[in-house]
């Protein structure tokens, strides 16, 4: 039995609901689709999006079969959102690049058949705009050999921009999911996981 971070809250409690959740909250802030055909089945893989606005996460999970593991900032894991972080799949990184134990711990839940998520920008990005990828999402490629799945967001920067309380389904989401992306003649060092974001990042921008 794989164990992806599930909490006996989320076990037991969330993810029985996700059948009934996951479209309600599709129909609730019309989300459309686009290329879900392209998910990997039978495999783990690592989804890897654009982000701009905090309702990101929970899009994504909407989209996706299987509840995702979820590398989010350390700084958001604080009362009350941290407590809910905490049953949702979410792992806390820290800032620093060199956070090897996490990325260390993500690496085994990949190899384990766990779905990963990752902002390759980092932080949220202006509405309309990319921001320069960080190489984690290409160190967690290149070690554990996992397929990267890119993902486009659209939408999600105007429903909940930032500055706002609640988000407003007043706009509708797009998301785009493009074929999976592999790198198996990269090297296992810092230029190959820079060349790895690079190239998630720009196939991401063309997905529409």
């Amino acid at each position: 039995m794989r164990s992806c971070e599930d909490t006996p809250i989320s076990k037991y409690a969330l993810r029985p609901l996700c059948p009934f959740a996951k479209p309600l909250f599709r129909k609730l802030f019309r989300i459309k689709v686009f290329g879900s055909e392209n998910i990997p089945k039978h495999t783990s893989y690592i989804v890897a999006s654009n982000h701009r606005s905090h309702l990101d996460p929970p899009v994504l999970n909407a989209c996706f079969p299987e509840p995702l593991v979820f590398l989010a900032k350390e700084d958001l894991f604080k009362p009350p959102i941290g407590w809910i972080l905490k049953h949702m799949r979410a792992i806390p990184l820290k800032r620093s690049s060199e956070d090897i134990d996490t990325l260390g711990k993500v690496i085994n839940l990949l190899e384990n058949g766990c779905p990963v998520a990752i902002f390759p920008e980092g932080t949220r990005a202006r509405p309309g705009e990319f921001l320069r990828p960080k190489p984690g999402v290409g160190l967690l490629a290149i070690k554990s050999k996992a397929p990267v799945v890119p993902v486009l967001i659209e939408g999600t920067d105007k429903v909940f921009p930032r500055g706002s309380k609640i988000p407003k389904p007043l706009y509708p989401i797009q998301v785009y999911i493009g074929k999976p992306l592999t790198f198996p003649d990269l090297p296992d060092k810092p230029a190959g996981y820079k060349e790895v974001a690079r190239t998630v990042m720009e196939t991401i921008k063309r997905l529409k």
